[in-house]
């Protein structure tokens, strides 16, 4: 096995601050990933800059590499504090950068040019093109995406070599990661800067051609299960992958610590050539430290019934029983399978899990549990304290969930409390010892022998009268390491003649090696620091042409439509690639300028997607990098980049432009006047806006329409239910947002409303902006028309923004927002995520990852917190960030309102209040975003 890698594969464990930190090197971590307050995507938690050099020597002192998170797009009022912060973190030692952005990368690479840097699982990145796309910016090691399987990893791995590294254990989205707009679309909180509000982990109904399809139990049906490949460890390292990582920057030392401690045995057994030794109640203590049900997923392929469970979106821990009976003061359950292994006992937290017959919004029933007995029919009898518990709310039939173990402290306690090193750096020493002559040691690290450092003894050796120096002396000598971070491995002695050495002189060498081994590890590398080249944009002519207006359509209805339009192009976006030749030469025929959508995501064995849009002789709007980067070394029609490749500031947009591309759309994660902004750098001419679309808030691999309508695990089983019906998410507001499969089979959910730029276009048009783009769903012919019609006579100049406003409001299918276009008077501030104001309770089956999504109540007890209060529905944080647009000055940090010095002095803020005054929204009402229910 060890030559199916140059290395070792690193197990990655997550830090969110200092003691996870700590946990994660003493639980064994080859390295340890974090991030800091801001440009990383978990907001919530990380370091300050000014802490890094510490974070460094700690990791490095223990033999660990630290990588630091910069995995966020940066608007570009922000890069000249991100070529600062680079600056500072090279300049600390960290091992690598993480990631996301473009513009970043180019950055990055451009300051320090010996840096070592990886990709971003937010890249997309899903297959061998993506990965040479992400190599051709200078990147070392690629994050894949989590969809893919241990067979498209091995493929990838061989087409590339390229170090790559997966995802084994920790929370799934469901959505792509970096493809995701659902809190970018509901609350104004971007995912893709760190502020997932976990829209995904909301219930939903199942609307099937206009009428409700009843769940059961399984409402949260876009709330996959956490991933667990312990038991795939070894296919894993076969498949090439250089670092196991381990989701949860957010949870606790308890997690860091199981996890770690798990995924590190399995790989020294599967390297040495062993099948990983698996113990049940190991399994068990990692679902009961964390888990919403644990599986491979897809990593051992698609089977889209197992992913997403849909009972409940939070922490489960460990399925002990299922109720039996319910008394006035006790509760009966039949035991499973687990409490065999690890028995439930008093002081365990345990939850009722009604999810078949009472509603999501409801409370559950949990507790500590104060007395158990077991009775002759081997049921247990459960009793809790007085009021801990509302028997009448618990029915024979519910599940019971353990979501609290207190023996697990007793288990993790030596690896967050160390008082000495747990995790020890194996040391290999050579010896000369001579007569006469000085004691010569080389000692080095045997995990990294170029690690080595030599001690010379001070005074020479002298002759034994009957004690020669000896192996077995020195290895009792040097082993005596103590409390240091070092164990002896090896030992080997050359001698000449009888050399005599006192303990005194050993045990001096063995200080002075052990010193030198330390500063020799934490010594701060030698890294070329530049400052970034200044972007030299000549200054964008403003656009004098006429505008041009661009229709996305997914049905031959909407095309008949489209047509009769006669825009400047038509873009198919169709479900199956056997309707796209005829309409694409019917659109030709027409005289109207043919385009073709390429997919977001492009898979292994899939490269016939793209031969396909070639052979159809029409320009093509490129969703995803990996495509990018096979069309740009060919011959190639006109191609358009869209919002999926997340261009965020003008960095990135140069650097795709460049690559081939004659436009691109900015990312939706941009507001309006941030695209206005971007014309005036970029070039109007090479953007094109959509200023009417249902915001594609989630694109999954996970696919509802085989998960809800059939019984089959994937394409080929299902019975292509999304061919046949019409399917919408119905959310706790009433709203449906449709979702629609693509060629790969993968979903995308719409937002109801219509996100429109009616309020924007005349901005948009003083900043040059000439190509606008109109993208239809689920509207009719008839609205198509209208639509088209309506934004033709405003960039006509026949309307006002108020008229064409009132128009799309009439015609849209379930109304219209501004949607991730609004401009708050705060957007050049981020805000501060916060966390649950009083640590989570163990006993109750919610934790932190769930504080974006709900408020916590000031006692919570140890009952799950309700969705409802008094018999209202209780306020979500997303829900109040959209409606409460004017932070103070507490709820925000990272306040930036310069411009970069390369663009000039003036105030972004300034000039668009100055320009816009709509933009400045001083009532305070955000009428942009529809709040979350």
């Amino acid at each position: 096995m060890a030559a199916a890698l140059p290395r070792k594969p690193e197990i990655m464990s997550p830090a969110g601050y200092w003691p996870q930190l700590r946990t994660a090197i003493e639980a064994g971590a080859d390295s340890v990933y974090f991030g800091l307050k801001h440009f990383t995507a978990r907001a919530k938690v990380g370091f300050a800059v000014d802490e890094l050099p510490e974070v460094v020597r700690t990791l490095h002192s223990r033999g660990v590499r630290g990588y630091l998170t910069f995995n966020t797009l940066v608007f570009e009022h922000e890069l000249d504090e991100a070529a600062k912060t680079i600056a500072a973190v090279v300049n600390s030692g960290v091992d690598a950068l993480i990631v996301q952005d473009v513009g970043i990368l180019r950055l990055a690479r451009q300051i320090a040019p010996h840096m070592e840097l990886h990709a971003s699982t937010q890249m997309s990145i899903t297959d061998a093109e993506g990965v040479r796309f992400a190599q051709s910016l200078g990147v070392d090691r690629v994050t894949l995406a989590r969809e893919l399987s241990l067979e498209e990893i091995r493929k990838i791995y061989d087409q590339t070599g390229c170090e790559l590294e997966m995802f084994v254990h920790g929370a799934l989205c469901v959505a792509y990661s970096g493809q995701c707009f659902s809190s970018e679309a509901w609350g104004g909180r971007s995912a893709n800067r760190g502020q997932c509000a976990q829209a995904c982990r909301l219930p939903y109904d199942l609307m099937v051609d206009g009428e409700h399809e009843p769940l059961a139990d399984a409402r949260y049906l876009l709330s996959p299960g956490d991933l667990y490949t312990l038991h795939q460890v070894p296919e894993i390292i076969r498949a090439g992958v250089a670092a196991l990582k381990i989701e949860g920057r957010y949870k606790d030392s308890d997690y860091v610590a199981m996890t770690t401690q798990a995924y590190r045995k399995a790989v020294d057994e599967a390297w040495a050539g062993r099948v990983p030794q698996i113990r049940r109640e190991d399994e068990l203590r990692l679902e009961q430290v964390y888990s919403r049900g644990l599986g491979a997923h897809f990593v051992t392929g698609t089977n889209h019934q197992a992913v997403v469970n849909g009972r409940a979106p939070r922490h489960r821990g460990v399925l002990i029983g299922r109720v039996t009976e319910v008394g006035p003061d006790a509760v009966l359950i039949a035991a499973s399978e687990a409490h065999s292994v690890l028995p439930l006992k008093p002081g365990d937290g345990v939850v009722f899990d009604a999810a078949d017959w009472r509603s999501p919004g409801e409370p559950e029933e949990g507790g500590r549990i104060y007395e158990i007995a077991a009775r002759r029919d081997r049921s247990l009898e459960l009793r809790f304290g007085n009021g801990a518990v509302h028997f009448d709310r618990i029915r024979a039939g519910d599940l019971v969930w353990r979501t609290h173990d207190p023996s697990l402290a007793a288990i993790v306690r030596p690896f967050i409390e160390a008082a000495v090193p747990v995790r020890r750096q194996p040391v290999s020493v050579q010896v000369t010892a001579k007569e006469s002559a000085p004691l010569v040691s080389e000692w080095w690290l045997a995990n990294r022998p170029e690690l080595s450092v030599t001690v010379t003894s001070g005074a020479p050796l002298g002759a034994a009268r009957d004690r020669v120096l000896s192996q077995e002396t020195l290895h009792d000598q040097f082993g005596r390491l103590g409390n240091t971070a070092y164990e002896l491995a090896e030992i080997t002695l050359e001698t000449e003649g009888a050399p005599f050495a006192p303990a005194s002189l050993l045990n001096q060498v063995r200080r002075e090696a052990v010193e030198k081994l330390q500063t020799l590890q934490t010594a701060q590398p030698a890294r070329e620091v530049r400052t970034p080249e200044q972007p030299h944009y000549a200054p964008a002519q403003l656009n004098s042409g006429t505008p041009q207006l661009h229709l996305l359509v997914r049905t031959p209805e909407q095309l008949a439509a489209a047509l009769a339009i006669h825009p400047a192009s038509i873009t198919l976006d169709y479900l199956d690639l056997y309707g796209l030749r005829p309409s694409i030469e019917q659109v030709k025929a027409s005289g109207v300028t043919a385009r073709v959508a390429s997919p977001r995501v492009l898979k292994p064995g899939e490269a016939r997607i793209v031969n396909f849009l070639e052979s159809l002789g029409c320009r093509i709007v490129v969703r995803s990098s990996g495509i990018l980067n096979v069309l740009q070394n060919k011959e190639h029609p006109e191609l358009i980049g869209d919002f999926s490749l997340n261009a965020a500031n003008s960095v990135a947009a140069h650097e795709y432009l460049e690559r081939g591309l004659s436009r691109i759309t900015p990312t939706h994660d941009l507001n309006a006047a941030q695209i206005a902004d971007l014309a005036r750098l970029a070039g109007p001419d090479k953007l094109e806006v959509v200023a009417y679309q249902h915001l594609p808030v989630f694109h999954t691999e996970h696919c509802v329409f085989c998960r809800f309508m059939s019984t089959g695990t994937s394409y080929k089983d299902c019975g292509r239910p999304c061919e046949k019906h019409t399917v919408a998410l119905r959310d706790q507001s009433g709203r449906s947002h449709p979702v629609m499969a693509d060629v790969g089979c993968r979903n995308t959910v719409f937002g109801a409303e219509a996100q429109e730029a009616s309020s924007h276009l005349d901005s948009w048009l003083a900043a040059g902006i000439r190509h606008f783009r109109l993208e239809f769903v689920h509207e009719t012919a008839a609205q198509v028309r209208q639509v088209a019609k309506a934004f033709e006579g405003a960039l006509a100049g026949h309307m006002n923004s108020a008229q064409l406003n009132r128009e799309l409001k009439a015609v849209a299918p379930g109304g219209t927002t501004q949607g991730s276009l609004l401009v708050r008077i705060d957007y050049l501030e981020l805000p501060v995520l916060a966390v649950a104001d009083s640590p989570r309770d163990p006993a109750a089956n919610t934790s932190p990852d769930t504080a974006a999504l709900t408020v916590w109540p000031k006692d919570r007890g140890t009952r799950t917190r309700p969705s409802r209060s008094n018999g209202k529905p209780a306020p979500s944080a997303l829900a109040e960030c959209s409606a409460a647009p004017t932070r103070h000055a507490a709820d925000w940090h990272a306040r930036s309102t310069r411009r970069p010095s390369w663009h000039g002095s003036v105030s972004l803020r300034a000039r668009t209040a100055r320009s816009t005054p709509e933009y400045t929204a001083r009532s305070g009402r955000d009428t942009g975003h529809s709040p979350l229910p």
